[in-house]
């Protein structure tokens, strides 16, 4: 079977994962079921997001192990910065709900779980999660699932990002331009567009309030357009489950390019130095993808 028709085929059924969300989430319930005093990142609900060939690996130590050793080193360096991905997000959300979040934005939300595990969100933030009808179809059936219903602070919004406009998407669904909002775009931007890119990132700078927050990770034009290594082994990897990267931004050039687009407060944090400034004691071996940034930038106070 060609890859146009097994990409055809994921997204048709509906009852199966997304791949690369399935992913994601496998990590996060891997990374769960260590002790406490040795985890990266904590997700009680992903283990639920899981097909049962990647429960039975996940759930199985020896099982585990023997996967992580087939996969080779730069998967295994791969696991562990979407590990550490879960948990910068995860602890800029809560700072930010400190600061006065009222609304919150989850871009390719995928199988993202912060809406029902963040304490105080329920209670302060409204959330909307945005995300591919197919994934979005899935999920919210294993969200009732887990609860037995959707939760009332969550709102659901149905779009393909690379075709529909969050001005088509957000409004109707009820997106408040006037309160301070956080957009979370973890693990998305590398699979958009650079239109479709540019275009997210005008919405929020044209329709946020004041204080509002873009939190995303990237990677260099290096890894998107193959001539690093890593970028090649990534690239082959995610043709093989209907992926490929369209998005990267050039070396040392970040600050420039949100700068342009009326953001500024500009917060850029490699993997490797997140790793070694927040995990030296307990991870201090441990590798990561080192051409992934963690960026936040603050809508300008003269766009609003």
């Amino acid at each position: 079977m060609g890859k146009n028709k097994v990409k055809e085929g994921l997204k048709e059924n509906l009852k199966e994962p997304n791949p690369t969300a399935e992913l994601t989430a496998s990590h996060r319930a891997a990374e769960s079921l260590k002790p406490e005093t040795e985890r990266i990142c904590d997700d009680p609900y992903a283990i639920h997001f899981l097909s049962l060939a990647t429960l039975e690996i996940v759930k199985d130590p020896v099982k585990l192990k023997a996967f992580s050793q087939q996969v080779g080193p730069l998967a295994q360096a791969m696991g562990t910065l979407i590990r550490l991905r879960v948990r910068y997000f995860d602890d800029f959300l809560k700072k930010s709900l400190k600061e006065g979040l009222e609304q919150l934005v989850i871009l390719g939300a995928g199988y993202d779980t912060r809406a029902y595990r963040i304490e105080g969100l329920k209670e302060n933030v409204k959330v909307f999660e945005v995300d591919h009808p197919h994934t979005q179809h899935f999920k919210i059936e294993k969200i009732k699932e887990i609860f037995g219903f959707t939760p009332e602070h969550v709102t659901y919004v149905p779009a393909d990002l690379e075709t529909q406009t969050l001005n088509q998407s957000l409004f109707s669904a009820g997106y408040n331009r006037s309160k301070k909002t956080l957009f979370l775009m973890e693990g998305l931007i590398c699979y958009l567009t650079p239109e479709t890119v540019d275009g997210i990132l005008s919405f929020i700078v044209e329709n946020s309030g004041k204080g509002s927050i873009v939190l995303f990770d990237y990677h260099e034009e290096s890894v998107v357009n193959g001539t690093c290594e890593e970028g090649r082994i990534l690239q082959k990897y995610f043709e093989q489950v209907g992926e490929s990267f369209k998005f990267g931004i050039e070396e040392g050039k970040i600050e420039e390019f949100l700068l342009k687009r009326g953001f500024s407060d500009i917060t850029n944090v490699s993997s490797e130095d997140y790793k070694i400034n927040c995990f030296k004691e307990m991870n201090e071996n441990m590798a990561v993808h080192n051409p992934l940034y963690f960026v936040n930038a603050i809508v300008s106070a003269l766009q609003n």
